[in-house]
Protein backbone atom coordinates (compact mmCIF):
# COMPACT_ATOMS: atom_id res chain seq x y z
CA UNK A 1 0.00 0.00 0.00
CA UNK A 2 1.49 3.41 -0.86
CA UNK A 3 1.85 5.72 1.62
CA UNK A 4 0.51 9.08 1.72
CA UNK A 5 2.12 12.09 2.33
CA UNK A 6 1.14 14.25 5.94
CA UNK A 7 1.70 17.77 6.41
CA UNK A 8 5.09 16.95 8.27
CA UNK A 9 6.10 14.71 5.04
CA UNK A 10 5.10 17.58 2.78
CA UNK A 11 6.76 20.12 5.22
CA UNK A 12 9.48 17.80 4.94
CA UNK A 13 10.08 17.80 1.63
CA UNK A 14 9.50 21.22 0.88
CA UNK A 15 12.43 22.13 3.05
CA UNK A 16 14.78 19.77 1.34
CA UNK A 17 13.33 20.96 -1.81
CA UNK A 18 14.98 24.39 -0.95
CA UNK A 19 18.21 22.72 0.64
CA UNK A 20 19.27 19.56 0.65
CA UNK A 21 22.01 19.77 3.10
CA UNK A 22 19.90 20.33 5.70
CA UNK A 23 20.26 18.64 8.98
CA UNK A 24 17.84 16.54 10.43
CA UNK A 25 18.16 18.15 13.83
CA UNK A 26 17.95 21.76 12.14
CA UNK A 27 14.65 20.37 10.41
CA UNK A 28 13.50 18.60 13.30
CA UNK A 29 13.72 22.29 15.15
CA UNK A 30 11.76 24.01 12.10
CA UNK A 31 9.29 21.82 12.94
CA UNK A 32 9.26 21.29 16.61
CA UNK A 33 9.97 17.93 16.34
CA UNK A 34 12.90 15.32 17.75
CA UNK A 35 15.91 14.34 15.60
CA UNK A 36 14.41 10.60 15.42
CA UNK A 37 11.02 10.76 13.78
CA UNK A 38 12.03 13.21 11.41
CA UNK A 39 15.49 11.01 10.31
CA UNK A 40 12.84 7.95 10.21
CA UNK A 41 10.33 10.16 7.67
CA UNK A 42 12.86 10.91 5.40
CA UNK A 43 14.29 7.63 5.27
CA UNK A 44 10.64 6.19 4.49
CA UNK A 45 10.67 9.03 1.53
CA UNK A 46 13.75 7.98 0.27
CA UNK A 47 12.76 3.91 0.45
CA UNK A 48 9.42 4.84 -1.47
CA UNK A 49 10.82 6.96 -4.38
CA UNK A 50 9.72 10.52 -3.30
CA UNK A 51 13.36 11.44 -2.75
CA UNK A 52 15.09 10.39 -5.87
CA UNK A 53 18.74 11.50 -5.27
CA UNK A 54 20.27 14.55 -3.79
CA UNK A 55 22.44 16.92 -5.79
CA UNK A 56 24.28 19.92 -5.93
CA UNK A 57 22.78 22.53 -7.98
CA UNK A 58 25.66 24.10 -10.48
CA UNK A 59 26.26 27.88 -11.25
CA UNK A 60 26.86 27.19 -15.07
CA UNK A 61 27.85 30.68 -15.31
CA UNK A 62 31.02 29.92 -12.79
CA UNK A 63 31.85 27.15 -14.28
CA UNK A 64 32.28 28.72 -17.77
CA UNK A 65 28.95 26.83 -19.47
CA UNK A 66 27.48 30.43 -20.37
CA UNK A 67 25.20 29.77 -23.08
CA UNK A 68 21.78 27.68 -22.47
CA UNK A 69 20.23 26.23 -26.38
CA UNK A 70 17.15 24.17 -26.59
CA UNK A 71 17.42 21.61 -29.48
CA UNK A 72 13.66 20.08 -31.04
CA UNK A 73 14.32 17.20 -33.00
CA UNK A 74 12.40 15.25 -35.44
CA UNK A 75 13.65 12.18 -36.63
CA UNK A 76 12.94 10.26 -40.02
CA UNK A 77 11.66 6.77 -38.58
CA UNK A 78 9.66 6.39 -35.30
CA UNK A 79 10.70 2.61 -35.35
CA UNK A 80 11.96 1.52 -31.85
CA UNK A 81 15.13 0.81 -33.20
CA UNK A 82 15.56 4.84 -34.30
CA UNK A 83 14.50 5.95 -30.70
CA UNK A 84 16.74 3.44 -28.64
CA UNK A 85 19.39 4.99 -30.90
CA UNK A 86 18.91 7.92 -30.59
CA UNK A 87 18.73 8.05 -26.58
CA UNK A 88 21.45 6.06 -25.99
CA UNK A 89 23.74 8.37 -28.41
CA UNK A 90 22.31 11.45 -26.38
CA UNK A 91 22.89 10.15 -23.36
CA UNK A 92 26.49 10.03 -24.61
CA UNK A 93 26.58 13.64 -24.81
CA UNK A 94 27.91 15.80 -21.35
CA UNK A 95 26.73 18.62 -23.42
CA UNK A 96 22.96 17.37 -22.86
CA UNK A 97 21.62 17.59 -19.84
CA UNK A 98 17.82 16.81 -20.24
CA UNK A 99 16.23 14.70 -22.90
CA UNK A 100 12.62 14.73 -23.67
CA UNK A 101 10.42 12.28 -25.86
CA UNK A 102 7.77 15.39 -27.25
CA UNK A 103 4.56 15.35 -28.78
CA UNK A 104 3.69 17.82 -31.16
CA UNK A 105 6.07 19.34 -33.95
CA UNK A 106 9.38 17.42 -32.50
CA UNK A 107 10.38 13.81 -31.08
CA UNK A 108 12.55 15.24 -28.99
CA UNK A 109 13.25 18.41 -26.76
CA UNK A 110 16.79 18.53 -25.67
CA UNK A 111 18.46 21.40 -23.51
CA UNK A 112 21.59 21.66 -23.42
CA UNK A 113 24.89 24.03 -21.69
CA UNK A 114 28.04 24.80 -23.52
CA UNK A 115 30.80 27.39 -23.04
CA UNK A 116 29.86 29.64 -25.88
CA UNK A 117 28.35 29.69 -29.50
CA UNK A 118 31.65 27.79 -30.86
CA UNK A 119 31.01 25.23 -28.63
CA UNK A 120 27.58 24.81 -29.74
CA UNK A 121 28.61 25.13 -33.43
CA UNK A 122 31.07 22.12 -32.88
CA UNK A 123 28.35 20.17 -31.42
CA UNK A 124 25.99 20.59 -33.70
CA UNK A 125 29.20 19.75 -36.69
CA UNK A 126 31.05 16.92 -34.83
CA UNK A 127 27.96 15.07 -32.80
CA UNK A 128 24.96 15.73 -33.60
CA UNK A 129 24.44 16.10 -36.99
CA UNK A 130 26.14 12.77 -37.06
CA UNK A 131 23.36 10.96 -36.04
CA UNK A 132 21.97 9.03 -39.19
CA UNK A 133 18.73 8.78 -38.24
CA UNK A 134 18.00 13.05 -37.15
CA UNK A 135 15.15 14.36 -39.70
CA UNK A 136 14.57 18.23 -38.51
CA UNK A 137 16.58 20.42 -36.37
CA UNK A 138 16.09 22.95 -34.59
CA UNK A 139 17.48 25.27 -32.27
CA UNK A 140 16.56 27.76 -29.44
CA UNK A 141 19.23 29.70 -27.72
CA UNK A 142 18.39 31.01 -24.34
CA UNK A 143 18.91 34.89 -24.45
CA UNK A 144 18.27 35.07 -20.20
CA UNK A 145 16.25 33.21 -17.81
CA UNK A 146 13.94 34.65 -15.63
CA UNK A 147 13.01 30.86 -13.73
CA UNK A 148 15.04 27.78 -13.44
CA UNK A 149 13.88 25.48 -10.44
CA UNK A 150 13.32 22.01 -10.00
CA UNK A 151 11.73 22.37 -6.86
CA UNK A 152 7.75 21.05 -6.80
CA UNK A 153 5.34 23.35 -5.46
CA UNK A 154 3.98 20.67 -3.56
CA UNK A 155 0.84 22.82 -2.12
CA UNK A 156 -1.05 22.17 -5.56
CA UNK A 157 -0.76 18.72 -5.92
CA UNK A 158 -1.34 17.27 -2.38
Amino acid sequence: MAHILDKIDTKILEILQENSNRTTKSIAAELGMTTSPIFERIKKLEKEGYIEKYVAVLNNKKIGLKLTVFIGITLQGHTRSYLEKFVKEINNFPEVIECHRVSGNFDYLLKLVVEDIEAYETFIISKLTLLPYLGNVQSLIALSTSKETNAIDLSRVL
